[in-house]
């Protein structure tokens, strides 16, 4: 009994790195590549924003997709933080570990290495952490993304302004709303850091007024179909010519 005490403690300074791994690769898969394909679409990394986000799969026009991609990528952020919570004080996995473990699942979202490393900009993801660490910071850090989007129409803003607030109100609310924890505060900088700069583009468009708002749909976006099957035509769909009535017009 003895001997098995000393050998877990002489492998709990292992522990933190082998979750952190665990929390990456959680991360690393593209749900938006996944539900698609399983689902018969096409790859969002090939249209649209060509970003693997559920924003993206949208654009397919099968909104089931977008709700189960938006879901399962917040599930990746919260489920390895809350595994952590619930079974890691055993081996010594603390509130650091799971800030750490935390920021690594989103990392791994962002730069997916089951994907190539070309991985979505995390904003599910993130709010997926943030429920793990905090349920009210989620909750609050969602409600600012959800008033600045009703009120400006722009996504890519509400996710700007909600990353940039999220450690600010993480600050203000300690020792009435939770107590902050310093590696958690930490992790949220960075995740913060790293929204911004994976939005890079959008504000970009923003500061020029050329950003596409919500509800708007911009002709410029085309989403390819997918290539047909069977029937011996390989992946060459025929186009056929609109026949003409009699008067000389195309048959509606």
């Amino acid at each position: 009994m003895g001997y098995q005490e000393t050998n877990l403690e002489s492998l709990q300074g292992f522990f933190p790195v082998l979750a952190t791994l665990a929390g990456y690769l959680m991360g690393s898969l593209s749900f938006a590549v996944i539900v698609s394909r399983a689902m018969g679409l096409n790859d969002p990394r090939t249209f649209g924003s060509k970003n693997p986000g559920a924003t993206n799969v949208l654009r397919s026009g099968n909104k089931a997709a977008a709700v189960i991609t938006l879901l399962l990528d917040a599930a990746k952020g919260w489920l390895p933080v809350m595994l952590v919570k619930w079974f890691g004080h055993p081996y010594g996995l603390e509130d650091g570990t799971m800030a750490m473990v935390g920021l690594a699942a989103f990392v791994g979202h962002l730069y997916p290495v089951f994907f190539g490393f070309i991985g979505g900009k995390g904003v599910a993801t993130a709010l997926g952490v943030l429920m793990g660490l905090s349920v009210w910071l989620a909750l609050a850090t969602a409600l600012i993304w959800l008033v600045t989007a009703y009120t400006f129409r722009y996504s890519s803003l509400a996710s700007v302004t909600a990353a940039l607030l999220a450690p600010v109100v993480y600050a203000l609310a300690d020792g009435w709303a939770w107590r902050m924890d310093k590696s958690a505060m930490l992790s949220v900088c960075v995740i913060t850091v790293l929204l911004l700069y994976r939005h890079a583009e959008n504000i970009n468009r923003l500061i020029k007024g050329s950003e596409s708002r919500l509800g708007k749909k911009t002709s410029r976006e085309h989403v390819p179909s997918v290539p047909p099957h069977g029937h011996g035509h390989g992946q060459h769909a025929h186009k056929h010519e609109p026949k003409l009535h009699h008067k000389g017009g195309p048959t509606p």
